[in-house]
């Protein structure tokens, strides 16, 4: 399966931004204020989630990861912690997801925790300037859009090329630097 695109993402919040936008102006009829809110971060959240999930190449432990989602998001539903702190849990969330199946080292993966620091700013930000929820939501995830920009791994061999099981090739990369060993054992002549 092919890796998430940057502009990828930009559609991905802007669709997120307008479903998420168009409910929280249409569930108020239904449902009290605080839980709109926490209805639309749940939902959201499940499906960046899924995204992150279906777009991945790596196919182990998807069940799983989905189902210890849901369950931190129940839980986090049913012990009702404050609003701040709900959302925290999501943003971590999504955070150890990308974590788990797109980065191979802790540098790249700490690097994920500053973007969505930063996402979750920007969002911050746009909902006080323009007290807007399309504009919030537009903001976090155009700023969760620079993920891929995020290496997978920052260890490189000395030719500059990355280590670890993200070579295509993991064989012929040994193969290469068994080669590249025995030629340095072996005199010139």
């Amino acid at each position: 399966m092919k890796q998430p695109a940057f502009l990828e993402g930009v559609a991905f919040a802007l669709a997120t931004s307008i479903t998420g936008s168009m409910l929280m102006a249409a569930l108020p009829v239904f449902f009290p204020g605080s839980l709109v809110l926490r209805l639309v971060i749940a939902g959201i959240g499940l499906g960046y989630i899924l995204y992150l999930i279906l777009r991945s190449r790596r196919r182990i432990g998807r069940i799983t990861v989905l189902a210890a989602w849901m369950l931190m998001a129940v839980f986090s539903w049913i012990s009702g912690p404050p609003l701040v702190l709900y959302v925290l849990i999501h943003v971590l969330s999504v955070w150890l997801i990308r974590s788990l199946y797109y980065h191979t080292s802790v540098l790249p993966a700490l690097a994920d925790l500053a973007l969505n620091g930063l996402g979750l700013a920007a969002a911050l930000w746009a909902i006080a300037r323009t007290d807007s929820m399309f504009l919030a939501i537009w903001s976090f995830f155009l700023v969760q859009a620079l993920f891929i920009s995020i290496p997978k791994s920052l260890y490189r061999d000395s030719s500059g090329n990355p280590l670890g099981p993200q070579h295509p090739d993991r064989f012929e990369h040994a193969h290469g630097i068994a080669e590249a060993a025995l030629r340095k054992l072996t005199p010139t002549r």
